[in-house]
């Protein structure tokens, strides 16, 4: 039986406040106090981040123990069994309380690679890998993009092959990997037919990160982090039931976990996006820069927040969806797009503000300070699904125009 939502309610707030206090009340904002930074992506001192691991899964192994770990998964594998309405007001009620970062758990992991095993994975993976991953025990890696296969993940050249032992045995290069250097396993795409055409000609597996063989690398970002990785695999040994899908079924492994990606990316509303939107941050931002009289300026400023405004009326209809039973469609590929071209529009307002101030720290208060996100912007545009995608998405599935020509120099085909 499903759970009445107000004792489930109740029941979150009973949890929430034996084991964290509430955060301070931060709908006023007041120029000049608290913490400036703006920051998208970690620039901590490798010390700081394993330390920002350690309580994010500390936390992730305390909601576990309390029936939050999961709520809407099965209850075979640890999970709650509740419904993704209960899931939303659990993390609504819980963005109240001052609660370990997540985001190097979930933001992949739990929201992507997790419901993926849950979807195409043999039983054994199920059974070792859901509950360690809801438990905060293992994290969890997307290894999909290659230097020569970005957007176009049908392309993709890290080969499979099998072993003699009846393993299969990979071989190649994935980029711009998310905490592989956290991750306990990996979901790799791989060529396992060369000759079949591109999206059925590719098998999914989940690779041990820990293998021998499985080399992680750091790229260093422009804001001063190392979010980002290159993966290599030597020679890497897979047992068959680490495959996820049929072989040469990949493609319907791969459309599961982007789905969902997409989902976890447009839906994101708190921390630098939400501050980054706030009216009452942007109005002080012109204040304090003496720019509020320019009326073009102000425009521009309205107009940002209508469009946020919309995004964020888009996103309730997905959650209306969610609470008949019925799937959200187009909604997260629009969510997603109006994402990205909502933050890039304010760091362009924000750096017509700032002037100067945006790339001389002038120990002003509030202004440097969104440097690094302004930095981090482009890739905002590009993760989970780049805008010419998104798009082609809305183009031809919600539009019905034709779909885009193909050329052989590139082909658009990531959903």
């Amino acid at each position: 039986m499903r759970q009445d939502m107000q004792d489930f309610a109740a029941e979150v707030r009973r949890f929430l406040d034996a084991h964290v206090a509430k955060t301070p009340d931060r709908t006023a904002l007041t120029w000049g106090e608290g913490d400036d930074s703006m920051a998208y992506f970690s620039s901590l001192p490798p010390e700081e981040e394993r330390e920002q691991v350690r309580r994010a899964r500390e936390w992730q192994r305390i909601r576990h123990e309390n029936g939050f770990g999961w709520i809407t998964g099965p209850q075979e594998y640890g999970g709650r069994g509740l419904t993704p309405v209960h899931d939303l007001l659990y993390d609504a009620i819980e963005s109240e309380y001052d609660v370990a970062d997540t985001g190097v758990l979930g933001v992949v992991g739990l929201g992507m690679i997790g419901p993926t095993i849950l979807a195409h994975a043999q039983s054994p993976v199920k059974d070792r890998w859901l509950p360690a991953m809801y438990r905060g025990d293992a994290i969890a890696c997307q290894l999909f993009s290659e230097p020569g296969a970005g957007s176009d993940l049908a392309s993709v050249a890290t080969r499979a092959v099998r072993g003699s032992g009846g393993e299969w045995v990979l071989n190649g290069q994935k980029v711009w990997t998310s905490v592989a250097q956290h991750s306990q396993i990996g979901l790799a795409l791989t060529r396992t037919n060369p000759e079949a055409p591109k999206h059925r000609g590719i098998t999914a597996f989940l690779v041990p990160m820990d293998a021998p063989g499985v080399e992680v690398r750091p790229l260093r970002q422009m804001t001063g982090g190392a979010d980002f990785n290159e993966v290599f695999l030597t020679d890497v040994r897979v047992p068959d039931d680490h495959r996820l899908g049929e072989v040469d079924g990949g493609w319907t492994v791969a459309l599961t976990t982007l789905m969902n990606e997409r989902a976890t990316v447009g839906s994101e509303g708190a921390g630098p996006v939400a501050a980054a939107l706030s009216p009452d941050r942007l109005s002080a931002l012109m204040r304090a820069t003496w720019t509020w009289d320019d009326r073009a300026l102000r425009a521009r400023l309205a107009e940002l927040l209508v469009d946020a405004l919309a995004t964020e009326h888009l996103n309730a209809r997905a959650l209306r969806k969610l609470r008949s039973g019925v799937s959200p469609g187009a909604e997260m590929s629009v969510s997603k797009l109006m994402y990205g071209q909502n933050l890039t529009r304010a760091a362009h307002f924000v750096t017509d503000a700032l002037g100067p101030r945006a790339i001389a720290d002038t120990g002003q208060w509030g202004t440097y300070a969104w440097t690094e996100l302004l930095l981090a912007t482009p890739a905002l545009r590009i993760l989970g699904g780049t805008e010419e995608i998104m798009k082609n998405i809305l183009a031809e599935r919600v539009l019905g125009l034709p779909k885009e020509p193909a050329t052989t120099a590139a082909k658009e085909v990531r959903p």
